[in-house]
């Protein structure tokens, strides 16, 4: 499995000033609301620029076509989404299993839902990009600090989880997912939520059997 972006969605270069950052932002801004408003078919590097308020030609500085900047916009988000998931695998760390798994629900749907748009938008943009490696990276990344998490739960056997780790991951992870998939209300969403907390207490109470 690839783990190398394509080079043709490789940004130029990255932003290393303050201004150039800032510039960027505006960038990753602009492109989230062409994408809301017009979808990808409709999103253009013109159409960015102009809402971002830079030129084309800075546009190209960074990207060299609009499918790189939807992919660089797709990493910054499952970047934030790792560091998260880290942090709390981190804090949750020998904590009971049941602790840690809740612990995991709450931060992976918070970031997913703190800007539902962006997550729509980003599930559509995702179908016409060669975006293997990216997912991979992010993957292995989460898989790394879930594990680490699970070992140190004082209720699970070690060799048991592996198998812990990859259902309830599979499982959370596919929950969000397919909520974002359905369009659920946010009502819906919280009751979903409730229940996804409750299978995986379920699933752990017998799994430390």
């Amino acid at each position: 499995m690839p783990t190398t972006s394509p080079n043709k969605l490789k940004p130029r270069k990255t932003p290393t000033q303050s201004r150039s950052r800032v510039t960027v932002d505006a960038i990753f801004e602009a492109t989230i609301q062409v994408l809301l408003k017009q979808g990808m078919a409709g999103l253009t590097t013109s159409s960015v620029a102009e809402r971002a308020g830079v030129s084309v030609g800075t546009m190209y500085q960074y990207f060299p076509n609009k499918q790189a900047l939807v992919y660089a916009l797709n990493e910054r988000f499952l970047t934030r989404l790792a560091e998260n998931v880290e942090d709390t695998c981190a804090l949750a760390a020998g904590r009971p299993a049941s602790v840690a798994a809740e612990a995991l629900i709450d931060t992976y749907w918070s970031v997913k839902t703190e800007r539902m748009e962006l997550t729509h938008a980003l599930y559509r943009s995702v179908a016409e990009l060669d975006n293997e490696a990216l997912v991979h990276d992010f993957a292995a990344r989460v898989d790394r600090a879930t594990r680490g998490m699970f070992r140190e739960s004082p209720d699970l056997h070690a060799e048991d989880v592996d198998r812990i780790n990859l259902s309830l991951t599979t499982v959370i992870y596919g929950t969000v997912r397919n909520a974002f998939e359905r369009g659920l209300d946010q009502e819906n969403i919280s009751a979903l939520k409730s229940e996804l907390k409750a299978m995986c207490r379920a699933y752990l109470a017998s799994a430390a059997k």
